[in-house]
């Protein structure tokens, strides 16, 4: 589409303007701005909350109008939506004035800052059927998503069916059409979470972002936390007019923030390994029910010690990896001589996988070590996805020739003392006996 390519250039060409703009020109003021996104309208889709396949969609824009934006200076000479020629034949245009949009700035700079936006629009289905209201209006449900890090929201729109006016009708959905073409709505509810996806490290504290808005009128009346991982499912924490109750040991919601702050973040400290997987935060009010979904990554980082099994001719070297989580692990194996080059050498065995009680993995990677004739040194580098960088140990093996001799030289030494030790003891005990003898006078 020409013309959202054209937008999306204004926009990128604002924000390299603004990085050479005078610092500090626009920053902390709070401007209205038109958020337009691109999306996908499921056709006769009948799930709630989730994205659809690709079959049955078609393309759409999303407009929020007037979102209020945090501006670094990058707005000026931003103009407020119009809809081109070559626009989709659906345009969604929303009103946010009765919630609050928090993330807003990130899906207004995604394409920009070279993260993917997914957007899809679906039809909404309330929780309680209400005819009369069914025949007066319809819902619709956008899921946005933005990668690398980015923010999930999710929002139930509103659109009357009452034509004003003798407005048009949109030919599929039936609903009216504004001047410009547009589908009105009004966004009465919505769920956001900072992050789709969080590391943590095993035994340490994280607290899972669930924040929401709602239109006057509606009233709050639970959340609850699931877990669900490798096919099953269990409930975390939920929360039911005023009475929170943990179904995790120490998992907490700070209820005053649910009314305070439309707050519903979890605290899960001392993780384990059962804290992995993806983790549901599920808002209901009196007529809608949104949910966004974390998954949660535990990590452990390996400890590694290389050390030396034996000193046959050819020596054996054992690296131990202890204590890591998840279960992948890669070893490498490098032999360096005296004055050249580290080369990766190959051969080397692994034992048995061993798991602890706290579900972190143990693994041996063994070598049989060259020396050579002037020795070498031989290192082990592990890797693992909860480490930054590569964690290595190294050890010298020193050539047969000198192990041998050592050897000699060492048991030779122990043999002398042993000889001296002897000698010493017989000394005290002919020394004792010269002093107990009675001695005779002249």
């Amino acid at each position: 589409m020409r013309a959202e390519a054209a937008r999306c250039l204004l926009l990128c060409l604002a924000l390299c303007g603004a990085a050479e703009a005078e610092p500090g020109a626009a920053e902390g003021q709070w401007r209205a701005v038109d958020v337009v996104l691109s999306c996908f309208l499921a056709v006769e889709d009948r799930h709630r909350g989730a994205f659809a396949g690709t079959a049955n969609r078609e393309k759409a824009l999303l407009v929020l109008r007037q979102v209020p934006v945090l501006d670094d200076g990058s707005l000026e000479g931003f103009t407020d939506f119009t809809v081109a020629q070559d626009d989709p034949p659906v345009i969604f245009e929303a009103s946010v004035d009765q919630v609050q949009i928090p993330q807003a700035g990130d899906l207004l700079h995604a394409d920009c800052s070279g993260r993917d936006l997914t957007c899809e629009i679906s039809h909404y289905h309330l929780q309680a059927r209400q005819e009369a209201s069914v025949e007066k209006a319809a819902w619709f449900i956008s899921n946005v998503q933005v990668s690398g890090g980015g923010p999930s929201v999710s929002m139930v729109m509103k659109a009357l069916r009452d034509a004003e006016n003798g407005a048009a009708l949109h030919p599929t959905l039936k609903l009216p059409l504004s001047s410009q073409g547009t589908v009105r709505t009004t966004v009465e509810f919505q769920a956001t979470t900072r992050t789709q996806s969080l590391n943590a490290l095993l035994g340490s504290s994280v607290s899972l972002h669930c924040s929401f808005s709602m239109a006057a009128g509606l009233d709050l009346i639970s959340v609850e936390w699931r877990q669900q991982h490798k096919g099953s499912g269990q409930q975390v924490y939920i929360w039911t007019t005023g009475k929170g109750q943990a179904k995790r040991d120490g998992a907490t919601l700070e209820p005053e923030q649910l009314h305070v702050a439309r707050n519903a973040s979890l605290t899960l400290p001392g993780l384990t390994v059962k804290d992995e997987g993806v983790h549901i935060c599920q808002i209901t009010t009196s007529l809608y029910q949104v949910q966004q979904n974390i998954q949660l990554n535990i990590q452990a980082s390996p400890k590694v010690r290389l050390s030396l099994a034996n000193t046959a001719v050819p020596p054996t070297l054992i690296c131990s990896i202890a204590g890591y989580y998840p279960l992948n692990v890669a070893v490498t194996w490098t032999r360096e001589e005296p004055a050249g080059a580290a080369v990766q050498v190959s051969g080397a065995s692994f034992s048995s996988l061993r798991q602890s009680p706290a579900g972190t993995y143990t693994i041996s990677s063994s070598l049989t070590a060259d020396p050579g004739p002037a020795g070498a040194t031989y290192t082990c580098q592990v890797t693992h996805i909860s480490l930054e960088e590569p964690l290595v140990a190294s050890t010298w093996v020193a050539p047969a020739g000198e192990t041998t001799a050592s050897g000699f030289v060492f048991a030779s030494s122990l043999f002398l003392l042993a000889l001296l030790f002897l000698g010493f003891q017989r000394w005290q005990a002919t020394s004792a006996r010269a002093a107990k003898a009675p001695r005779h006078s002249e």
